[in-house]
């Protein structure tokens, strides 16, 4: 019935050679006249130099799908984790600092017992050695026994 006919191409493109440039292969040649109800849905892409070129809708790319939305809602300036490691490690290094203090504080007091406790076992030990004139003031009852010895020798000689 109704035959497509293609366009004739000039006979300048033929003789040079093909160029892809070139538009003239699409421009409408006024001897043949096409229908629209005689061919097929036709859309325009772009083809490899940027300009638009029409094609037939089967033969078209498939459309590109549209992206899904990004969710644009700012973030926080530090990552949720990374702030319980961090009051992790600081809390652990409080905890450390009170623990050593807190032993050292132990440590001291157990040395000033000890030092406190020798000074008053010493001071128990001098006075039950003491004697009993030198806590009453010297008025005790003190006897003095002197012995003497006196030796003469003689010689009948």
């Amino acid at each position: 019935m109704n035959e497509h006919v293609p366009a004739l191409r000039s006979h300048a493109s033929a003789v040079s050679g093909y160029d892809p440039a070139s538009l003239e292969l699409y421009a409408p040649d006024a001897a043949a006249v096409e229908l629209a109800a005689e061919r097929g849905p036709v859309v325009w892409v772009p083809d490899a130099y940027g300009r638009m070129v029409p094609m037939p809708k089967h033969l078209a790319p498939p459309p590109m799908p549209m992206p899904e939305p990004r969710d644009l809602t700012p973030l926080p300036l530090l990552d949720p984790i990374a702030q319980r490691f961090v009051g992790a490690g600081i809390g652990g290094g409080a905890l450390a600092a009170g623990v050593g203090w807190g032993v050292g504080e132990v440590i001291n007091a157990a040395a000033g017992f000890t030092s406190g406790a020798a000074m008053w076992i010493a001071l128990a030990v001098l006075a039950w050695r003491m004697p009993v004139r030198a806590i009453s003031g010297g008025r005790g009852s003190t006897v003095n026994i002197r012995k003497a010895v006196i030796k003469r020798s003689t010689f009948n000689g």
